[in-house]
């Protein structure tokens, strides 16, 4: 099943709402690939994965090693969405802060919108957050000269630990919506 089927699927409007993401069918685990820092060089390593109960995990080890200190996901996004304001994830985390992102080209490499979230360890969260908050950034730089973020210009959205977070990482995904 391709990502924008799957999406034309997930994408039922209900109270508002529009699914990106919720995870019930292995085949949409394809659609998301992990970027690390062993693009610059560094050693850090991750994987997601789809599970059984309709969840996703992103997990590894971010390492220092050879300057390095990062590991991502992302996956395209070929849907068109209407001028939403916010952004709802539900997530159970390990303690640590995660950068959610979106891109508003389909470019591997360039500028993204993110916002931070701190998880609470093994528990269970909806973390809300408006487009408004979203910063442009490029390689952990705030950009001003930005447009402000908007859901009808997404492309691509991603999931970033990086921050010295050195260490075992593990973050589980029920679902991402739209508000």
């Amino acid at each position: 099943m391709t990502l924008f089927v799957f999406l034309t699927i997930m994408s039922l409007i209900m109270n508002g709402q529009t699914v990106i993401f919720n995870f019930n069918s292995p085949s949409t685990s394809g659609e998301w690939t992990t970027i690390n820092d062993v693009v610059m060089g560094g050693v850090s390593k991750s994987k997601f994965e789809i599970k059984s109960d309709s969840t996703a995990t992103f997990s590894g080890n971010v390492l220092p090693d050879n300057n390095g200190g990062f590991a991502s996901v992302r996956a395209s996004l070929e849907n068109e969405f209407k001028d939403y304001k916010e952004v709802v994830i539900r997530v159970k985390g390990d303690g640590n802060i995660y950068n959610l992102r979106f891109r508003t080209s389909n470019n591997f490499d360039g500028y993204s919108y993110q916002a931070k979230f701190k998880t609470e360890p093994g528990e269970w969260k909806e973390y809300t957050v408006p487009f408004s908050e979203f910063k442009p950034t490029f390689r952990g730089n705030t950009l001003s000269n930005k447009p402000k973020l908007e859901s009808k210009n997404i492309k691509q959205i991603g999931i970033l630990i990086a921050d010295k977070q050195f260490g075992n990482f593990e973050l589980t995904l029920d679902w991402i919506h739209f508000n």
